[in-house]
């Protein structure tokens, strides 16, 4: 039985990645590895489909959250941080909604 995205979002709401508190001293390679294989093993026998792209939507804003965050809100420096160009954090912050780095969490 394969699995859409659409299919895959749906067993997203149940199948949440986190990271429980007994691991926080693990490297952030190893939480995102041990979220992905807990929510593989939740969505079982089903062929996932579109989890790659999942699985950015789901890191990327955090990312970008805490990154505008620790520049006090300068783009240019954030996109310097990040490797990226400025433009390209200004289309990803817009895509995400994220316009208030201050209310970032």
């Amino acid at each position: 039985m394969s699995v859409g995205i659409d299919d895959v979002r749906q067993l997203h709401h149940h199948a949440h990645f986190s990271v429980s508190g007994d691991h926080k001293d693990e490297p952030l390679r190893e939480c995102v590895r041990n979220a992905l294989e807990r929510y593989l093993d939740q969505i079982g026998s089903h062929r996932a489909s579109g989890l790659y792209d999942m699985v950015l939507r789901e890191v990327e804003p955090p990312v970008l959250e805490a990154v505008m965050q620790h520049c006090r809100g300068n783009q240019t420096r954030a996109a310097q941080m990040l490797g990226i160009s400025r433009s390209t954090l200004r289309k990803k912050l817009a895509s995400y909604q994220i316009d208030n780095w201050s209310t970032a969490t």
